[in-house]
């Protein structure tokens, strides 16, 4: 379940914080070692990249929004963002805040009437929302430190090798994921 949190304007909810590194969505693929669909998160101001593994749906939710591919009727993303229209709030930034026993987190932060609130979400489900709401993505420092260190040994993957190559890919190779 969700959990919310409400904070004053001007907090740090709003706006992103030493802590945090923005990113943007550099693309969604399917890992050539897992064969599991991937976020790609790539450092703003930086060369460091993030990849979030994730589920088919919400790959293919994601994809969606990349390929800017309209539907017949919303998708769970589109109605979540249109539910938080109808009540006055909007999307400010999301956050992926934290990395536990190879599971991320995320808080999607939101605005209504002058205060901020924080929901806790999947970062598949946060990011595909950030994309509709086109409002910033920022990872906590904490999390890009931990990622570099491995936090994906427990599927055999060399980290260093997967982050190699995920920077070296060009425009090309990215989006080579397949609905």
């Amino acid at each position: 379940m969700a959990r919310s949190q409400s904070h004053t304007r001007g907090s740090a909810a709003l706006d992103g914080t030493a802590d945090e590194v923005e990113v943007r969505i550099r693309g969604l693929m399917m890992d050539p070692v897992t064969n599991m669909p991937m976020i790609v998160l790539k450092d703003v101001k930086g060369d460091g990249v993030l990849p979030i593994w994730v589920g088919i749906f919400e790959a293919n939710a994601i994809a969606l929004e990349i390929e800017k591919s309209a539907t017949p009727r919303p998708m769970t993303h589109d109605l979540l963002r249109h539910a938080l229209r109808a009540f006055d709030a909007h999307v400010t930034r999301v956050v992926v805040n934290d990395l536990r026993e190879d599971t991320f987190y995320a808080l999607i932060w939101m605005e209504r009437n002058g205060e901020a609130m924080s929901l806790d979400a999947r970062p598949s489900d946060a990011l595909a929302l950030a994309m509709r709401a086109d409002c910033p993505i920022y990872v906590a420092r904490s999390v890009m430190d931990a990622a570099r260190v491995g936090q994906k040994g427990g599927r055999d993957i060399n980290t260093d090798e997967l982050r190699h190559w995920l920077e070296g890919l060009g425009d090309d190779d990215m989006g080579r994921y397949k609905m």
